[in-house]
Formats: C-alpha cells, sequence, structure tokens
C-alpha cells in the first residue's frame, strides 16, 4: 500500500448503538469509534482516493478485496461486488429471505404527515435500524420468523397503507412545519390500527400495546429543521469539513461553521458521502496526520473548501389566502 495511503483514518459511517450515534473510522486493523453529540468539534480534511468499505457477510465485516475506488460523488458506499454478497443489503432488497432461525420485528414509521413507512429489522438490533433511518415517530406492530414478516410487510404496502422505500430528499423535505407530538402519534396510531386488523390472521405475534416512541427531540428537530441550511451534495479530495455538529438526524449531520460570514447558515452531510475517504485532522503536519484518530484535530478556522459542492433550502413561506388590502 502506498504511504500516502496509510496517512489518516478512512471513514466507516454513522451508526446508532444502544441509542447512540457513532461515527466509525479504520486504519489497517484499528478501529475507532467516536460518539456524536451535539457540540462535538471536528476538523478534517478529506485525501483520496476513496475505496470501497467492503461488506457485511455472515462471518462478519470483510474488506474489499479489490480495493476497489468509489466516485466522490456516489451515495453507494460498496464497489459491485461488495454489494452482490452483503447480506444487510440483500435483505433491504427482498433477497435471501429465509428463516435463519432469528426473530424479527415489523415496524411502522412516520416521517411527516402522510409520509409513513412499513419496515422490518432483526428484534437483536433493537431500535437502531429506526434511528438510523431517522424516523420521527415509530412502533412495533409484530414479531415472528423473516419469512413470515417479510409476508407481512409487503402485505401492508400492496394495501396502500405505508411505503417500503423513502428517498433522504422527501424525509428532508418534512422536517418543516412538522406537527406537535401528539399530532404525530396520533396519525401512527391511525396507522398502526389498520395495519392490524389487515394482519389479523397472518400467524405473527401481533404487538397492540406496543409504545409509540417519538423521537424529534432526539435529533434536535423538535422546533423542525434550521430555517436555512446548505445541503452537501458532494465531496472532492482535498475538501474541508470543520466546525461544531449539531444532534444527529438519522444518518445526517448538521454542522455549524466557522466562516468569515457570520451567521452562515448550517451544512447538512449525508455521512454515506464521508464514508471511503481517508479523514486527515486539519492544520496537522504531515507527521501528525497518520498518528492520531480523526477526532484529534482542531476545530480550526472552519473555511469551506473548494472540495465542498453546496445546494441551499429555505423553509417555504407559509401558504393561505391573502387578506383584503381594503
Amino acid at each position: 500500500m502506498a504511504e500516502e495511503e496509510t496517512a489518516g483514518w478512512t471513514a466507516t459511517g454513522l451508526r446508532w448503538l444502544e441509542g447512540r450515534p457513532v461515527l466509525t473510522a479504520a486504519r489497517g486493523e484499528l478501529v475507532h469509534q467516536r460518539v456524536v453529540a451535539p457540540g462535538t468539534e471536528i476538523g478534517w480534511r478529506l485525501a483520496g482516493p476513496r475505496r470501497c468499505t467492503g461488506a457485511r457477510t455472515a462471518t462478519g465485516h470483510r474488506p474489499c478485496p479489490h480495493r476497489a475506488e468509489l466516485a466522490p460523488a456516489a451515495r453507494s458506499v460498496q464497489c459491485e461486488p461488495c454489494q452482490g454478497v452483503d447480506i444487510g443489503l440483500a435483505l433491504a432488497r427482498g433477497q435471501n429471505i429465509h428463516d435463519n432461525g432469528k426473530t424479527y420485528r415489523l415496524y411502522l414509521a412516520w416521517f411527516g404527515a402522510g409520509l409513513l413507512k412499513v419496515g422490518l429489522t432483526a428484534e437483536e438490533r433493537g431500535t437502531s435500524r429506526l434511528e438510523e433511518q431517522a424516523a420521527l415517530t415509530y412502533g412495533f406492530v409484530a414479531r415472528g420468523p423473516l419469512p413470515a414478516i417479510r409476508r407481512a410487510e409487503l402485505t401492508v404496502a400492496q394495501a396502500g397503507l405505508a411505503r417500503e422505500r423513502l428517498t433522504g430528499r422527501v424525509k428532508h423535505e418534512r422536517w418543516w412545519g412538522l406537527p406537535a407530538a401528539a399530532e404525530r402519534r396520533a396519525q401512527l396510531a391511525e396507522l398502526r390500527a389498520a395495519v392490524l386488523r389487515v394482519l389479523d390472521g397472518h400467524g405473527l405475534e401481533l404487538l397492540p400495546e406496543a409504545p409509540l416512541v417519538d423521537q424529534c427531540g432526539l435529533y434536535g428537530l423538535a422546533e423542525g429543521a434550521p430555517p436555512v441550511y446548505r445541503e452537501v451534495t458532494a465531496l472532492a479530495e482535498g475538501a474541508l469539513l470543520a466546525g461544531r455538529l449539531r444532534a444527529p438526524v438519522g444518518r445526517y449531520l448538521f454542522l455549524d461553521t466557522e466562516e468569515p460570514t457570520a451567521g452562515a447558515p448550517p451544512l447538512l452531510l449525508d455521512t454515506r458521502l464521508l464514508t471511503g475517504w481517508r479523514l486527515v485532522p486539519a492544520r496537522r503536519t504531515p507527521a501528525q496526520a497518520g498518528s492520531e484518530p480523526p477526532d484529534s484535530g482542531p476545530l480550526g478556522s472552519g473555511h469551506i473548501a473548494h472540495g465542498v459542492t453546496l445546494r441551499t433550502h429555505r423553509r417555504p413561506e407559509p401558504t393561505g389566502e391573502q387578506t383584503a388590502l381594503f
């Protein structure tokens, strides 16, 4: 391996473990984890090439045997061969649905008015999947073996009660103008009642009394998203990310930067864009860059480098009838 590719730590993603968001990075056999809390300071410069991070197999994580390069703007963090053997991706695509002896749970998730999702997750994963998807309110409705839970998921989706998949863009648009927590729960409770009726007789263990959990406060969205923010749509080698993080929203990070223009809107970063890059602490000497974990650099000035492509989003103006002038 080239010497320049041993410097820094390679970002491997953001995961939720036991209710806590954790950024992970690796260098060789070493793995670094950092819990991300509001106020966390970062200072990273991205070094390439950006590489595939491997696949999750039945025996554990397998590094990419091809050391394949990824396009800088790709949201997929795996090359095609690794996608083909990743068991989590196969499950998400509805492949390899067989009884593996594990118990799965069917969940309903609320992402905004009229934006409801049905999905499944292994019971051993707890609530991590809901947190990683940035579900604003959720509840479990059934449990059982994987084939039965998958059939239930399809039944709910085909009945038109909830969707199987939602894009990040659709979720972001609903972060403004959220109704009160009681209304969020009421909408989800109405959906759960309809789903339980549809699943009656499916041979599953139904969970009509499972709690409905609201997570807007966990994500820092109690008052909605910032009125203006800049979405990171692409990163390139040499890009600098520095500033102070707000509460993570699923796998997304809001970053307040220290830019020359006071009051600059925060950045919104999909951490999938970060995965596969090497993170070198900003404003470090070459000797230090590869010897410390990626959270050790100072905050620095936080200027946005040329390698960050941004798209600005603004809260829509409220709609309604205009009052008469006279």
